[in-house]
């Protein structure tokens, strides 16, 4: 017979009943059926507030280009390995290559003239460039350009691979829910085409996501219909720029706090969140400015896009500059102060990228946030 993984210990304790033999044997029957008395876990398993498991973490973008830059020297991309792409891995998970419990987050690099292959799976996910241009993400045969500053979504199930056209290596991060859709069992892989056609591997300025959706406030009716992810496959970074710097010329109240200007990218067919189960959002922080302590349920990844400041996530703080990551656990305050300058900054403030899980909360109704007043 296989020993009962339950382990079950009579203490005297506070709530706790009293430790006598009678209990031991009871405990005893507890483990022999596979039995956990609520009594002796509810604190762990019904605390006053959210524990994560995670801990704030900050990865530092020097670092991991020169360790990618390294690998595209020694790894080639292909069958099996699919993307030179490489996790970050939060200190206390296990060692499991997961950001937060939920998302998961990677430098993806791509050599000149590489091509990584065709494939397709349920993860919802996205490709967020801070540095280059020259790779092209092709999406079900739709050529989209990468460059500085552009979003690109993609919803799960969808054919996908990447190509560089350019003469120079280039990096970018990928954000998916690989650890949600693992944890909950609900995951499916297929691999596509080996080589996209000469017609796939063009590079035109624009893709037709973008001629037919690209358009503020206005939608195809031939192709307007809800969808769980957004059909526009690149938000421009001119686009988002224009919005953050409107923002903050407008001021407090059209900015969440004075001095911090927030967007959300949405899908042009629901108004909702541009991924079923990852929100996206990019905030500008005027130079000088700090930030109120904010916490949510949920988790989240950051990446400095241009500036420098302090970040403080609970009791852990670092300096940020640009390409910089950071993890903001569930439940753990954030606050910002802003450092950036004219000389770190094209905006003169501190830019960051956010993508969270806070779809998945709201959609159970466990989303909460609180602002420190």
């Amino acid at each position: 017979m296989t020993e009962s993984p339950v382990k079950l210990t009579a203490e005297d304790g506070p709530d706790q009943p009293p430790a006598t033999p009678e209990l031991e044997d009871l405990y005893r029957g507890f483990e022999k059926e596979l039995l956990v008395p609520l009594w002796t876990r509810i604190g762990d398993l019904m605390p006053q507030q959210p524990v994560s498991k995670a801990q704030p973490h900050r990865w530092e973008w020097k670092h991991l280009v020169e360790l990618a830059a390294r690998s595209g020297e020694l790894v080639p991309v292909g069958r099996g390995g699919e993307r030179r792409a490489i996790a970050l891995t939060n200190p206390s998970l296990g060692g499991r290559p997961y950001a937060t419990p939920t998302l998961w987050a990677a430098i993806q690099y791509l050599m000149p003239g590489e091509d990584a292959p065709e494939h397709r799976h349920t993860q919802n996910a996205f490709r967020f460039v801070v540095e280059g241009s020259g790779v092209w993400t092709v999406v079900e045969g739709d050529a989209v350009p990468m460059r500085r500053g552009d979003f690109l979504p993609q919803a799960g199930m969808n054919w996908h691979a990447h190509h560089n056209a350019a003469e120079q290596p280039m990096a970018w991060i990928d954000g998916l829910d690989i650890p949600f859709q693992y944890d909950v069992e609900s995951q499916f892989f297929d691999f596509g085409r080996a080589v996209l056609p000469d017609a796939e591997r063009t590079t035109p300025e624009r893709s037709r996501s973008e001629r037919l959706w690209g358009h503020p406030g206005l939608v195809p009716v031939s192709q307007f219909k809800a969808s769980a992810g957004s059909p526009l496959l690149c938000y421009r970074w001119a686009d988002t720029d224009a919005a953050l710097t409107d923002q903050l010329e407008l001021g407090y109240p059209w900015t969440v706090e004075p001095g911090h200007a927030v967007v959300r990218y949405t899908n042009p067919t629901t108004a909702g969140d541009v991924l079923p189960t990852i929100r996206v959002q990019f905030h500008r922080i005027a130079k000088g400015v700090e930030t109120a302590p904010r916490r949510e349920t949920g988790s989240s990844v950051y990446q400095v896009f241009d500036g420098a400041g302090r970040v403080t996530v609970g009791d852990f703080s670092w300096s940020v500059q640009r390409g910089d990551l950071f993890v903001v656990p569930s439940w753990m305050p954030l606050s910002v102060v802003s450092e950036a300058s004219g000389s770190d900054s094209d905006s003169g403030a501190l830019d960051l990228f956010q993508f969270s899980d806070a779809p998945i909360f709201s959609k159970l109704n466990l989303f909460r946030e609180e602002v420190a007043q």
